[in-house]
């Protein structure tokens, strides 16, 4: 169970490393305004928030990073403590998103954050 745990973590972090380039990187090219659904005059508009947003995901993926090798070196139950924080805050950004944005955010950011905090909980 820890081992699914692990990567799943690894998965949302990745996730977030994907999301981190397409908003800082893909926003206003063609993939990214599909992806986001965007008219190439608000991504131009916005062009700047998203980086913003994107640099917030690559810390929430840094922090994921970061408590993975934590467990992985053995260090035990500061690298749990590290991953539920950054988890919660995935999950928290994720169900925010969907409330203000889209419903979409809660299946691609708020359930893979819930589900690898779940394994996480249960394993650990």
């Amino acid at each position: 169970m820890a081992a699914a745990a692990q990567n799943l973590i690894l998965l949302t972090a990745m996730l977030h490393v994907g999301f981190m380039v397409l908003e800082m990187v893909f926003w206003t090219r063609p993939a990214g305004m599909a992806i986001f659904r965007l008219t190439p005059e608000f991504a131009n508009a916005s062009r700047a928030l998203a980086a913003n947003q994107g640099l917030y995901n690559g810390f929430l993926a840094a922090g994921l990073f970061w408590g993975i090798w934590l467990v992985a070196t053995g260090a035990g139950e500061p690298g749990f403590e590290v991953e539920v924080f950054f988890l919660a805050c995935a999950a928290l950004a994720g169900l925010f998103g969907a409330l203000t944005v889209s419903v979409r955010i809660l299946l691609v950011q708020a359930l893979p954050a819930l589900a690898a905090l779940s394994l996480l909980w249960v394993a650990g």
